[in-house]
């Protein structure tokens, strides 16, 4: 059975491990880098789940991390209607059995708790079939694609720029 629930910095050290397995096995779906994640000390990752604006979500299985999405608030008055999510991500012995659709579930609740909030965005690489259709199933239409936006070496990786809008 899955538990979705908050992460906090007691839960530093297996976020960080999470981040850094991740970033191994889809290079492609994120920013960072396995280098740079692995610069980054435990207390940067501990701030990380400290953060007012941020809100990371754990999926545990029998008390082990198995996946993780973090939504990220606006503080800024012109563009606190909006939230991001980011980070989304869920090891492959539990994949396809609606991991990921507790955890987009639980960011969006939680942005709907924050009030005020009216649309959350996400990046996807346009390429991740499996992760698109999840957000589609929960809502997220595109709006928008960068074929450029990332380059890992000589190869360029589009990603496409959804939004669920709340009203």
């Amino acid at each position: 059975m899955i538990k979705i629930r908050l992460l906090n910095e007691n839960d530093a050290e297996e976020y960080k491990e999470k981040r850094i397995e991740a970033l191994q096995n889809h290079p492609e779906a994120f920013s960072s880098s396995v280098e740079e994640e692995l610069e980054y000390s435990l207390e940067v990752h501990a701030s990380r789940l400290r953060a007012v604006n941020a809100y990371t979500f754990g999926a545990f299985e029998e008390d082990k991390l198995v996946g993780v999405v973090t939504l990220v608030t606006e503080i800024k008055r012109k563009l606190k209607h909006r939230s991001d999510i980011f980070a989304m991500y869920v090891t492959p012995q539990v994949r396809r059995h609606g991991v990921g659709k507790q955890l987009m579930n639980a960011a969006i609740e939680k942005a709907k708790e924050i009030g005020g909030v009216e649309q959350v965005y996400l990046t996807v690489s346009s390429n991740n079939i499996a992760a698109k259709n999840l957000y589609e199933s929960i809502g997220f239409k595109m709006i928008g694609s960068d074929p450029r936006a990332m380059k890992i070496g000589n190869t360029y990786i589009g990603e496409d720029l959804k939004a669920l809008y709340f009203k």
